[in-house]
């Protein structure tokens, strides 16, 4: 699939380091959770999460979005997608519980404004590293109850996501979402797993692409095998019982990287 030229519409500044930024296409196909290619022009084309239909939401973290980060409003990028399996969607009746942190919070608040038009009931547990580096709050209060951790305590509650849900009765959600860095989401995985609900939840995972479409390999996880950018992102908590989760992750060479 070729990249579609996309204009950039707008640039929000939600923190210091993540920007959203919204463009003139709409990939109204997409399904909460998946992912588009973004070619930066002369630069690289690197996966992004949609936070929306029409915008990505980004943190700079390197060359390529470096770069972004200095387009600005009428500026292009280039958009392949969307790939990948996205979340499965609750149903009406469903009680939901979201567990969001850091930049990991972009495809929890798509699957949040999707799950709140249907009707459904929605506690999301959010974190971060303090209270600039929050994002999508007013749009995450909007959508149900939302409980908020800083590590360093500069907003709400000091500590961490699953400070939280330790406290939470798990037994009462019909589906379990998270995503976010990933040794918190091996803390989590850890706790549902310790409950038995591996079943019914997701986990988004990140790794490093080259094709998005499953073809190179370069995003396969121990010891499945399963692709990341073609099986996921998002996968159910008992696919990845035994896998390299929290352990380690590769680079462009392939070579392992701890967390």
């Amino acid at each position: 699939m070729y990249p579609i030229n996309v204009k950039i519409t707008k640039i929000i500044k939600e923190t210091p380091s993540t920007r959203t930024f919204v463009f003139d296409r709409s990939f109204d196909e997409a399904v909460p959770g998946q992912f588009v290619m973004v070619w930066i022009h002369g630069v690289d084309e690197i996966p992004m999460g949609l936070s929306s239909n029409n915008s990505i939401t980004v943190q700079k973290v390197g060359d390529a979005t470096e770069k972004l980060f200095n387009l600005n409003e009428g500026d292009s990028l280039g958009i392949r997608g969307p790939f990948g399996n996205g979340f499965t969607l609750p149903g009406k009746d469903e009680k939901i519980l979201l567990i969001a942190g850091g930049v990991g919070t972009v495809p929890i608040v798509s699957l949040a404004n999707h799950a709140a038009s249907e009707g459904v009931y929605i506690t999301t547990i959010l974190g971060a590293r303090n209270a600039d580096e929050l994002l999508f709050v007013d749009e995450l209060t909007s959508c149900g109850e939302l409980h908020i951790t800083t590590d360093d305590g500069s907003a709400h509650r000091c500590g961490f996501v699953t400070d939280v849900l330790v406290e939470t009765d798990i037994s009462s959600f019909d589906r379990i979402y998270t995503c976010g860095p990933e040794m918190m989401m091996k803390c989590i995985f850890g706790i549902l797993e310790k409950e038995n609900v591996l079943e019914k939840t997701e986990f988004s995972l990140h790794r490093y692409f080259k094709c998005g479409i499953g073809v190179c390999g370069a995003c396969c996880i121990d010891k499945k095998g399963l692709r990341v950018c073609r099986d996921g992102p998002v996968f159910n908590g008992l696919e990845l019982v035994d896998s390299e989760l929290g352990k380690y992750m590769r680079g462009p060479s392939g070579n392992k990287k701890d967390f």
